[in-house]
């Protein structure tokens, strides 16, 4: 396909001087328009973004020149939004009618796996960040795609639920139900979501363990601690410096009980937080 269409870029303005009679120059550019659509379905359904920039430049010249486009009205600046940006941006359905598509012809159901790849690519992206959220975000997603296949619910149902996970998604910690302390404190926020998870976890051998799990608000209080020592004793340019990260691990160790292992887990996920 790509080298049909390299071929094609070369050729295209020399076609009548080769001898093709006008009909067959005719049909060779909308063979053209259909594989370049058709590469581009493939890539925007495996969850992959159209960048023209490490395209050869003779595929940009075929792109620029030769693919007709109808003009568009400018929304504003969306280069490099995915499909789960654009659905929070502006909703399912005009992200369908703007983004995905355009031309009206994907059928519903390659919509709406097209809609879950994104999805789950967004979540795979950002798992790192907060854990324990985006397990429950991709639990969220395995129940929507059941009932996508089982047919338990309409298609206007299932863009519905796809466009409110696109929101929790793209939210990355839960907004709700978070203690007020909390309340403006987003990479704290996150460590709460994560330190029962990661305290609760089995002790590692010669580790003493607590007594008893720390209360709710023990978990307020801990990841506040957490948030206030990373911010008043992180040095500059900390991450992928064994030497500073260790400066800071020191005083994390012994907010977290010098647990080891629950040190390090908390510590990933701090590494993680671009708050930091």
């Amino acid at each position: 396909m790509a080298a049909f269409l390299r071929a094609y870029a070369e050729l295209a303005p020399h076609l009548e001087e080769a001898g093709y009679p006008p009909a067959q120059v005719d049909a060779l550019a909308q063979d053209a328009r259909f594989h370049a659509d058709l590469r581009a379905a493939i890539k925007n359904h495996a969850g992959e973004e159209l960048d023209v920039k490490p395209y050869e430049a003779d595929m940009r010249h075929l792109i620029n020149t030769y693919i007709l486009a109808q003009p568009t009205d400018v929304l504003g600046d969306l280069e490099g939004v995915s499909l789960t940006e654009w659905i929070v941006k502006s909703g399912v359905h005009d992200a369908i009618a703007a983004k995905l598509n355009a031309r009206g012809q994907l059928s519903r159901k390659t919509i709406a796996e097209t809609i879950i790849n994104n999805v789950r690519k967004t979540i795979i992206n950002e798992q790192l960040t907060n854990p324990k959220y985006y397990e429950q975000m991709s639990k969220l997603l395995d129940d929507l795609i059941r009932k996508q296949r089982d047919d338990a619910q309409s298609y206007e149902a299932f863009l519905k639920g796809a466009e409110e996970l696109a929101r929790k998604v793209a939210d990355g910690a839960v907004s709700t139900d978070l203690p007020a302390a909390l309340k403006g404190h987003r990479e704290a926020a996150v460590l709460y979501q994560n330190l029962p998870a990661i305290l609760g976890a089995e002790q590692p051998p010669n580790t003493a363990a607590e007594s008893a799990p720390p209360y709710p608000g023990e978990f307020v209080a801990l990841a506040l601690q957490l948030d206030r020592a990373v911010r008043d004793h992180a040095p500059a340019d900390w991450r992928g410096d064994p030497a500073r990260e260790a400066q800071l691990l020191n005083v994390i160790f012994p907010l977290m009980k010098r647990n080891r292992a629950a040190t390090m887990a908390i510590f990933e996920i701090i590494k993680n937080q671009p708050g930091y």
